[in-house]
């Protein structure tokens, strides 16, 4: 039996791991950039307790390994009577590094703006909340997609960091399999191309909308 034959055999298991991995990095894009977005304006903010605050949050995020967050949520919290599912602890984890890293992306794009910009809003009148969210934040996050789409790249790759809490994702349905028949080579190998699969085109399209911002820079 060749290797194709083998995969033909592997992907149903595979393919419902796989859809595991895009449900849990979708999680993390989906409410972890809108949180990246509140933690760049709270490190942005004259109040020192939520700069502070916002800070924290995001070094932590960004300095810890995503897997020491994820045994954190998974088996620290129990010790507070708070416990989560697997499934939701790794959903938790990257949600925290999604948001901690795109919160920087977002806040070099915000910072982008020009000043400019903000005083032109000021001399027609708009509050500085209507600046913000009708000048200020529709130009930063412009800038901002490109970084914001590698972030989400990051994530989808993270997700096998899920494994080592029994997440039924993608490298767990890998390793349950090879551990049957013992053809890790080939199974492992079968695991980096549906990962190349889905994250070599989210590169590309990322590559374009660089090139796309530079040029309309």
């Amino acid at each position: 039996m060749n290797w194709l034959q083998q995969w033909a055999g592997y992907m149903p298991q595979m393919l419902s791991g796989l859809g595991v991995s895009l449900f849990i990095a979708g999680v993390s894009i989906v409410i972890g950039y809108p949180l990246g977005l509140l933690l760049s304006v709270m490190v942005q903010h004259k109040n020192l307790v939520i700069r502070t605050l916002g800070l924290a949050i995001v070094e932590v995020g960004r300095g810890a390994p995503a897997l020491v967050i994820l045994y954190l949520v998974y088996y620290g919290l129990p010790k507070f009577g708070i416990a989560f599912e697997s499934i939701q602890a790794a959903c938790i984890a990257l949600v925290w590094n999604a948001a901690a890293y795109s919160s920087e992306i977002i806040r070099a794009g915000l910072q982008s703006v020009a000043r400019g910009q903000t005083e032109a809003a000021q001399v027609l009148g708009l509050s500085s909340r209507d600046t913000f969210f009708r000048v200020v934040m529709p130009q930063g996050m412009r800038s901002a997609i490109p970084g914001l789409m590698g972030v989400a790249i990051q994530m989808f790759q993270g997700t096998s960091l899920a494994y080592a809490i029994a997440v039924p994702e993608l490298m767990k349905s890998a390793y349950n399999i090879g551990s049957q028949d013992f053809n890790y080579l080939q199974i492992f190998t079968l695991a980096g191309i549906c990962y190349a699969a889905i994250s070599m085109p989210a590169t590309w399209i990322t590559v374009y909308f660089e090139k796309r911002m530079s040029r309309h820079a």
